[in-house]
């Protein structure tokens, strides 16, 4: 994004790491190899998601949610170095527009409340991440309140400038707010 855009973006309230193009941005952290191919995969199929990297423990996670500036973390809670708990706690200080999404292949409620006080939006089971990852993923960015950016096609011949389409996007918040207020 061009410093001038950037500074547009920021001024009508979207962040500059807020997802481009139709695409959520994704860091997947997950510690054992297999599984974590196996979610990759899972995310891969799923539409206007963009897989932008893997971390294999919460410190890298963190290191790489500053580097990478992710719109959503796909986070285990049992991970080696720093745990997911940790790791999401430390991702919501410095970023607190990322949404995390635990994952836990344990079932003990105390692991799962810890990493929601810590800041995740959900956690889920990993048994059932390939039936509701995805629509976590949306309620979770739709809850933060994550503009998507849209990104003009490479291959389209819109002429709509990007500020053109910052200012409809944030007219049509404006209109979203106005309608909430008036039920």
């Amino acid at each position: 994004m061009s410093c001038r855009l950037q500074s547009h973006a920021i001024y009508m309230g979207i962040h500059p790491s807020a997802p481009t193009g139709n695409a959520i941005r994704i860091l997947l952290v997950e510690d054992h190899p297999i599984v974590g191919e196996e979610i990759y995969e899972l995310l891969a199929t799923y539409p206007n998601i963009d897989l932008i990297g893997r971390a294999q423990d919460g410190q890298e996670a963190v290191l790489k949610v500053d580097t990478l500036q992710p719109a959503v973390v796909v986070m285990d809670i049992n991970l080696p170095i720093m745990d997911g708990i940790a790791a999401t706690r430390l991702i919501k200080r410095r970023h607190p527009h990322v949404v995390v999404i635990g994952l836990t292949a344990a079932r003990e409620e105390y692991l799962v409340y810890a990493m929601l006080k810590a800041g995740a939006h959900e956690v889920l089971a990993k048994e059932n991440a390939e039936a509701d990852l995805y629509t976590t993923i949306q309620r979770g960015v739709a809850a933060a309140n994550t503009i998507l950016i849209l990104k003009e096609d490479q291959n389209n011949s819109d002429t709509t400038t990007s500020s053109d389409k910052s200012s409809e996007l944030s007219a049509g918040r404006r209109a979203a707010n106005t309608d909430s207020e008036n039920l």
